[in-house]
């Protein structure tokens, strides 16, 4: 009788695979899998890499062999295909900024995750794979709050996702993001650098002097009776640093649910805002294959620009 149970899975990693975090690594072959999942098996010690256990945050090394340990899901956990025909995959498709044969860039929705997962059938990522079944190769490089709009960008090729990621390690990737926030920002504030501390538990940031170092450039871009529209560009690439740093001086940006001010959101909701108001606008770095600079810019959606139009009139 054939034996249909999974296997322990021994993988030699290729050269393709270095520097790519093993949590990441398992999520992308084990597609199916919750997220939760992999990180408990990853707890657990279930995985290993060269007979070791390791952490999420290991980053692979040409040569490793890394043991993934057979996975059952139950029936009902199992990932249903995702349809091609809700609304939502399909905007995605008109939201591609860019494309070549290399990446894609996103203008990313809000409310829309980056990824399934937490209760989530599936993020930007998933849905792409289904407009696209006959793609080889897509996988994020990096990631944006589901709240937050804007450019998002997508490898089509193994080398250019190492390429990409490896530009944003360096911190050579310049983005800047639009801001809303609460009352008056003073223009000589241009530099936020409080360290961050992420509770693993609630996924809650604070300042803390136990945290990472995070550094955030700020420059106010309009100035409105009771709010400032501002552009954050992040140094550092840490859990809600933008929302964390703008909550952290005194001015949170509007509709932040987590980091926000209940007051402001009442105020801008009469200007006809209903969401987050952070939007990923511009992003600059080097081209995956050719090495040129890129730079893609990112146009607001009609709320927000409904909203600033709506407090210029005041």
């Amino acid at each position: 009788m054939k034996d249909d149970k999974p296997k322990v899975q021994f993988i030699a990693i290729a050269d393709d695979f270095a520097g790519q975090r093993i949590d990441n690594f398992l999520r992308a072959r084990l597609k199916n899998v919750p997220k939760s999942m992999i990180y408990r098996i990853l707890r657990k010690g279930e995985v290993r890499v060269n007979k070791k256990r390791i952490k999420p945050e290991y980053k692979l090394q040409e040569g490793d062999l890394v043991r993934v340990p057979p996975v059952t899901l139950p029936e009902k956990e199992a990932a249903a295909p995702v349809s091609t025909k809700l609304d939502k995959v399909a905007e995605l498709e008109n939201c591609i900024i860019y494309e070549d044969e290399h990446m894609l860039i996103l203008n990313k929705p809000s409310g829309t995750a980056v990824h399934g997962g937490s209760g989530l059938k599936f993020g930007a990522i998933e849905a792409l794979r289904a407009l696209r079944p006959d793609a080889r190769f897509l996988e994020l490089v990096h990631r944006i709050d589901r709240d937050t709009s804007g450019i998002l960008l997508i490898a089509k090729k193994r080398s250019a996702l190492r390429k990409l990621q490896e530009q944003f390690r360096q911190k050579t990737v310049q983005k800047y993001y639009f801001a809303l926030v609460m009352g008056q920002w003073p223009k000589e504030c241009r530099k936020v650098t409080a360290p961050l501390l992420k509770n693993e538990v609630n996924s809650i940031v604070r300042v803390n002097p136990n945290g990472k170092a995070s550094d955030t450039r700020f420059k106010v871009l309009e100035s409105f009776t009771e709010a400032t529209l501002v552009q954050a560009s992040p140094v550092t690439g840490r859990t809600h640093q933008i929302r964390v740093h703008c909550q952290y001086t005194g001015h949170p940006i509007a509709w932040d649910d987590r980091y926000g001010d209940p007051r402001f959101d009442a105020y801008t909701k009469t200007a006809g805002l209903s969401r987050l108001f952070l939007h990923a606008a511009n992003i600059q770095f080097e081209h995956p294959h050719s090495g040129e600079k890129v730079e893609i810019n990112a146009p607001m959606d009609a709320m927000l620009n409904r909203t600033l139009e709506a407090l210029r009139q005041r």
